[in-house]
C-alpha cells in the first residue's frame, strides 16, 4: 500500500503504541502489591486458556528499561499504560504502598528522558481484590475509592505528566465482568452488571475532578472500546437487534458522557435502572478534553431472541478475512465509528488508543518474526483514520496495539498482538516485520511535516 495517505494526517499527529499492567508487569507480590481481581480470576481453574496467569507475563517490572529502549527504536512519541492500582493502593483505599508509586516515577522519569510522552490510564481492568470481597464495582463505594485512588497518583505523577485517562473500556469490566462472566470478577448477574457500569461512570466523574484539582493544566478522557454495528439482513428484527448492539456497544457509554443520561431503550430491556442519586448525573457527565477509541471489528449482528441480552448474535460474514481472535477485519467501521463521535457526539478532541490485531506468530529460521497479516492491517487502519481526518474527523493520535505480546486475558498467551515478540521462556524481544513497518511510517510522517 502507498504511503500517500498519510500525508493527510495533522503535523503533530501522535504516533504511541500502548500496554496493560497485568497484561505485561508480573510481579505480582512484588513490593507491596496486593491481588487484584485478575489474580484471582485467572487462578480459578477453567477461566483462562491454558491455565495461564500474569504472574510473570513479559516481566515489564523488572524489564522496563529494556521496553522504553524497543520504544525508542520504534519511533513512536507516546506510551499509553496502566497504572496497577493494587501496586500503589494494595488496600483498595487507605495507606499508600510508596514502593509501588515509585516504579511509576520511575518510569515516567525514564519515558520523559527518553522523549517519549506518558498517557497513563488510572484503570485497566485490575481492580483491587480486598475491594471486590466489599463489592465492587456494584458498590457506590468503589467509585469513591477510586478517586482517592486517583488523586494519589495525579498529586504524584501531574507535576510531569499532563494527559490522564480514567477508565479503560468499562463495556468490559461491566457487561463482560458481571454480565457474561467471560473476565474477573465472572459473574453473570444483569442487575450486578447495570449497577457496575453506573459505578464506573461515576467513578470517571469523580476522578476527573480529583485528576483536575491535583494537576490543573490536566488533559483528561475515558476510553472505550466502541465499533459499527449493522444488521445482518433487511429483516425487521435483525435491524432492531442491530440497534439493540449499538445501545449495548455503544449508546450506554457514550451518552452518559455527553449529558444525555442512560439510554431509556436499553434501561427497559436489561430491566432494572441505574442506581443515579442527585448530581450523579452531572458528575458523569464532567467536560473532558478528549475521548479515546479503541477499535478491533464491527459488529454485524442477528436477532437471537433465546439468547443472553442484548438478544442479537455475530453474524458470520461471508469471504471476511480474520484475525486469530476470528474477529472480522474491517477498516471502514473505524472510519465511521470516528465520524459518528463527531457527528452524533460533537467530539472535539479523539486518538484511536487501541488497534492492532492477532495472528500466530513465530521466530523463523532467520530469528525474525515475519507478520505481513499484520502489516496488512495496519496499514488499512491507518489509511482509515487519514481517511477519517479528511472527512473533519479532529483524530490527533494513533496507539498501536500492543508494544509487546502479552497475557491475553482469558485467552492467555496464545493470542499475540505485539509488535515487538515475546519469548515467555527467555523473556527475549524480538520487533517483528509489523514494528518495523510502524516505525517506517512513523519516520515517513514526520519528514512529511517539515
Amino acid at each position: 500500500m502507498s504511503d500517500s495517505y498519510l500525508d493527510s494526517l495533522p503535523a503533530g499527529f501522535v504516533w504511541g503504541t500502548a500496554t496493560a499492567a497485568y497484561q505485561i508487569e508480573g510481579a505480582v507480590a512484588e513490593d507491596g502489591r496486593a491481588p487484584s481481581i485478575w489474580d484471582t480470576f485467572s487462578h480459578t481453574p477453567g477461566k483462562v486458556d491454558n491455565g495461564d496467569t500474569g504472574d510473570v507475563a513479559c516481566d515489564h517490572y523488572h524489564r522496563w528499561r529494556e521496553d522504553i529502549a524497543l520504544m525508542r527504536r520504534l519511533g513512536v512519541d507516546a506510551y499509553r499504560f496502566s497504572i496497577a492500582w493494587p501496586r500503589v493502593v494494595p488496600g483498595g483505599d487507605g495507606p499508600v504502598n510508596k514502593a509501588g508509586l515509585d516504579f511509576y516515577d520511575r518510569l515516567t522519569d525514564a519515558l520523559l528522558e527518553a522523549g517519549i510522552t506518558p498517557y497513563p490510564t488510572l484503570y485497566h481492568w485490575d481492580l483491587p481484590q480486598a475491594l471486590q470481597d466489599r463489592g465492587g464495582w456494584p458498590a457506590r463505594e468503589t467509585a469513591e475509592h477510586f478517586a482517592a485512588y486517583a488523586a494519589v497518583v495525579a498529586e504524584r505523577l501531574g507535576d510531569r505528566i499532563q494527559h490522564w485517562t480514567t477508565l479503560n473500556e468499562p463495556l468490559c469490566s461491566a457487561w463482560i465482568g458481571h454480565l457474561e462472566g467471560r473476565m474477573a470478577p465472572g459473574l453473570t448477574d444483569v442487575t450486578a452488571a447495570v449497577r457496575a457500569s453506573f459505578h464506573l461512570h461515576l467513578g470517571h466523574g469523580l476522578a476527573v475532578q480529583a485528576i483536575r484539582a491535583a494537576v490543573p493544566d490536566a488533559r483528561v478522557g475515558i476510553v472505550n472500546n466502541l465499533t459499527h454495528c449493522e444488521p445482518a439482513s433487511e429483516r425487521e428484527a435483525d435491524r432492531a437487534a442491530a440497534r439493540r448492539s449499538d445501545g449495548h456497544t455503544n449508546r450506554w457509554w457514550l451518552d452518559p458522557l455527553h449529558g444525555r443520561g442512560y439510554p431509556q431503550d436499553m434501561v427497559d430491556l436489561y430491566g432494572t435502572e441505574p442506581p443515579s442519586r442527585t448530581g450523579d448525573l452531572e458528575t458523569i457527565a464532567a467536560p473532558l478534553d478528549w475521548l479515546g477509541l479503541n477499535y478491533y471489528f464491527r459488529n454485524v449482528v442477528a436477532d437471537d431472541p433465546a439468547g443472553p441480552v442484548p438478544y442479537a448474535q455475530q453474524a458470520s460474514v461471508p469471504g471476511a478475512r480474520r484475525t486469530a481472535m476470528g474477529w472480522e477485519v474491517h477498516a471502514e467501521g473505524l472510519v465511521k465509528t470516528l465520524r459518528r463521535m463527531t457527528e452524533d457526539y460533537g467530539a472535539r478532541c479523539l486518538y484511536v488508543t487501541e488497534n492492532g490485531s492477532a495472528y500466530p506468530d513465530t521466530v523463523g529460521p532467520d530469528g525474525q518474526v515475519h507478520d505481513p497479516e499484520r502489516v496488512r492491517y495496519l496499514e488499512e487502519h491507518l489509511a482509515a483514520c487519514a481517511r477519517a481526518v479528511s472527512e473533519g474527523v479532529p483524530l490527533a493520535g494513533y496507539f498501536a496495539w500492543s508494544l509487546l505480546d502479552n497475557f491475553e486475558w482469558a485467552y492467555g498467551y496464545d493470542k499475540r498482538f505485539g509488535l515487538v515478540h515475546v519469548d515467555y521462556a527467555t523473556q527475549r524481544r524480538t520487533v517483528k516485520t509489523s514494528g518495523r513497518r510502524y516505525a517506517s511510517l512513523v519516520r515517513a510522517h514526520r519528514a512529511r511535516s517539515l
